[in-house]
């Protein structure tokens, strides 16, 4: 079991003047993992918010997982990975590369993501892109390593061996 936090990174929706279905769309895939919601939140586009957000969450011990929504494109308000980048400790590259690989498969604007993944203590967050369709293509790519990475950063995956290995 680990616990996840959904920060959704909307300046309309914090505002209320736009649903968050990407927020959604990630609890519910979440939901056929032994995973529980425990902190949600929509905040504006801003570095600060949105860097105090992660480190709170992530230094308060309750949330093993992070994944934001919004604010990795090249739009100017666009801040979600300078924000994430200024709080993590260790970075994660493979997560934002496999979704960038996987999605742009489906659609040559993968490439225009900036999205980045770290850890910060024993909390990985990992950026998702905003709209629900680019959520839920990169979360089929990234959702297979997501229950072994939280057993590594739990402590209770030590060793590796061959049958952790998924192999087509």
């Amino acid at each position: 079991m680990f616990n996840l936090g959904i920060l959704t990174l909307s300046d309309k929706g914090w505002r209320g003047q736009r649903e968050d279905t990407s927020g959604k769309f990630i609890r519910d895939s979440l939901s056929s993992l032994d995973s529980r919601v425990v902190k949600y939140e929509v905040v504006p586009d801003e570095v600060d918010v949105i860097a105090d957000k992660l480190a709170q969450w992530a230094d308060g011990g309750g949330v093993d997982l992070i994944l934001t929504t919004g604010g990795t494109g090249l739009g100017p308000r666009d801040v979600t990975p300078e924000a994430t980048l200024s709080v993590v400790n260790k970075l994660s590259p493979g997560f934002a590369e496999a979704m960038r690989a996987g999605t742009l498969k489906v659609t040559p604007f993968a490439m225009l993501s900036r999205a980045v993944a770290g850890i910060r203590g024993k909390c990985l967050i990992i950026n998702l892109p905003g709209s629900p369709q680019a959520v839920r293509e990169c979360l089929e790519v990234i959702l297979p390593a997501i229950p072994h990475a939280m057993g590594i950063l739990k402590g209770e995956v030590t060793e590796h061996t061959s049958s952790d290995i998924k192999r087509d």
